[in-house]
């Protein structure tokens, strides 16, 4: 069916309410249920973060299987499925009493999240816009950081003063109500089948629409690139994700438990400004330096955050954390995009993903146990600076971004 408005921006609009949902009430939402089990269960903070652990490699694994449905079925049917699905976990996570019911409701809530979130957000977002993909990117993917700012706050509000029991199945029904109405409202799978061509070029009916280009999947994932920013991500998203979970734990520690809830504002509202900009520089500069600086300062504010004693230093930390959380995170699909194009797209992206999420998996847990072994975060967050430092070096060692001349659609070599 043919529209004649291109309908690309109002996809991504789409795609970032989707992912303000997903990301306030799972990436983001992930602390609050950490501190609100801790507190409530008197369970330790390293067994929930093995549970997060556990979520975010569940996510992982999904995310493959979600690649392969997108390219047989649209991917709008497999978003609101994700959407009902997080949302009947979400639901049920307050009648969570056993920590081994904590895994199972866990398992469930990551594979609602990972069929709702990065993988088909951004596949849809990489079919709309080729020339363009960074700033509609850097759009879509504002939603990761908006759903900390406008989701995120009020959950901990509502938990801290409902409880987990009265409070998490208001939280499943808002999980469904901001997916799948507008996945079914606002989101097209392609453009063409609408008379567009991507960037809102009209399809001309006297030739026929090129077949998308790029490198095949098999050839993607053995390249030197695909492996050094894998692994560069695994220890960058792993150090990211590690403090941004342990977070409300470490300002309610030093500070109170209102000041927790500002501090998760604070790290997505500067998360969507720095990702706002960096959508429109990156345009203009390469972009494995920039990010292996992103992973770089990163280090720094990791480490500030684990000796910062004192609200100004600590709310100090988290802006300028906050400002590699945003573009670092939206880096890795443009980064994939960029190198190996639109043609197989979902599966070499979510198998970036899904090595990616080990580190992202790994992160909360290793930052949870040292700060039980230790009796405290600076130990936790010195090693995530660390390790994304060490992540930094090796996205320097992948190459540039830009595909070789050599490479073409048919031969994906």
């Amino acid at each position: 069916m043919t529209s004649e408005k291109f309908l690309g921006w109002r996809v991504v609009t789409g795609c970032f309410i989707v992912l303000t949902t997903s990301s306030g009430l799972g990436f983001y939402g992930l602390a609050v249920y950490l501190n609100a089990l801790s507190n409530e269960r008197g369970w330790d903070v390293s067994a929930i973060s093995l549970a997060t652990t556990w979520f975010f490699f569940v996510s992982g694994v999904v995310g493959v299987w979600a690649a392969r449905l997108i390219a047989r079925h649209d991917v709008r049917l497999i978003a609101a499925t994700g959407g009902v699905i997080g949302g009947v976990a979400l639901a049920a996570l307050g009648q969570v009493t056993e920590q081994w019911q904590l895994f199972v409701v866990y398992g469930v809530f990551a594979t609602g999240w990972a069929l709702a979130g990065l993988v088909p957000m951004t596949t849809v977002v990489t079919r709309w816009f080729h020339a363009r993909r960074s700033v509609a990117l850097s759009i879509a993917s504002t939603g990761l950081s908006a759903g900390g700012i406008l989701i995120t706050p009020a959950a901990k509000w509502l938990l801290d003063r409902q409880g987990l029991e009265s409070g998490t199945p208001w939280l499943g029904l808002i999980y469904v109500l901001g997916i799948v109405p507008v996945v079914f409202g606002l989101i097209t799978p392609d453009p063409g089948p609408t008379g567009w061509l991507p960037d809102g070029e009209r399809i001309n009916p006297a030739f026929t629409a090129p077949l998308p280009a790029g490198t095949l999947y098999r050839d993607a994932i053995t390249s030197r690139f695909f492996i050094f920013v894998t692994i560069g991500y695994v220890l960058a998203l792993g150090s990211q994700v590690g403090g941004i979970q342990q977070l409300v734990k470490l300002v309610e520690e030093r500070t109170t438990a209102d000041t927790a809830a500002l501090a998760t504002m604070v790290l997505a509202a500067t998360s969507v400004i720095a990702r706002l900009v960096g959508g429109r520089v990156v345009a203009s500069m390469p972009m494995i330096p920039f990010t292996a600086a992103l992973a770089a300062v990163q280090m720094v504010s990791l480490v500030s955050l684990g000796f910062a004693q004192t609200t100004p230093v600590i709310f100090g930390s988290i802006v300028l954390f906050g400002a590699t959380v945003g573009n670092i995170l939206m880096l890795q699909p443009l980064l994939i995009a960029e190198r190996f194009g639109v043609r197989d797209y979902p599966k070499i992206y979510s198998r970036a993903q899904l090595f990616g999420l080990v580190g992202t998996a790994g992160g909360p847990m290793l930052l949870g146990w040292l700060h039980d072994a230790s009796g405290g975060y600076e130990t936790s967050y010195v090693v995530a600076g660390l390790c994304s430092f060490t992540g930094a070096v090796i996205i320097l060692m992948a190459g540039s971004s830009t595909a070789p001349a050599h490479e073409s659609a048919a031969a994906g070599t």
